[in-house]
């Protein structure tokens, strides 16, 4: 089988049911951000490994997820290819394992007083990266939430999936010992 089938050239791409769409449709956009963030969570993951924290376990569960989300995507809930959209209907719970996560770590993180600065070493300020791309997902996602072709517990998934990123870019920074960059605004002269 080869990697290329040519049949994209043209600008139009199929989605999970088959259906032909031009490759900036709304859903393609979707899936193109969620898959870049899936790629930020793993140079991520790779910038922590060297590091004892726990993290990237917990990283490469969410890129696992991130293709649930992926496929749910790619598959219009106003279709009416019933089997294939209940192939990809979104796993309940997700949600609620994301602030298990996020509570563990923030409980162990001094109190936030000041706007912080994507910093903090590599791992964190990868983590960060990854958040600003999340927080692009979610955008390119609600629209489609709204139109009743994405299961909404996505887009929860994928908002609160920016908090916990931003809670680990913070975590990874303290347990490695690390400073966090904080906004100052210079006084004007």
């Amino acid at each position: 089988m080869k990697i290329y089938t040519k049949k994209g050239d043209k600008g139009y791409s199929y989605n999970f049911l088959g259906e032909r769409r031009q490759k900036d449709d709304e859903i393609f956009e979707a899936l193109g951000t969620t898959d870049e963030l899936s790629s930020a969570i793993g140079l991520a993951s790779e910038f922590c490994a060297d590091e004892v924290h726990g993290i990237v376990e917990d990283l490469q569960e969410v890129q696992c997820i991130l293709q649930d989300v992926g496929a749910n995507i790619a598959t219009p809930r106003s279709s009416t290819n019933e089997k294939k959209v209940g192939q990809t209907h979104f796993q309940l719970g997700e949600v609620e394992r994301l602030e298990t996560w996020i509570d563990r770590y923030h409980s162990q993180l001094p109190k936030l007083t000041r706007f912080i600065l994507p910093s903090g070493g590599k791992c964190s300020a990868s983590l960060h990266l990854a958040r600003s791309i999340c927080r692009r997902a979610e955008r390119r996602i609600t629209p489609l939430v709204r139109a009743g072709d994405v299961d909404g517990e996505v887009l929860r998934y994928i908002n609160r999936l920016s908090d916990f990123l931003f809670t680990a870019a913070r975590y990874v920074c303290h347990v490695e010992g690390k400073k966090e960059r904080f906004y100052e605004r210079e006084p004007k002269t």
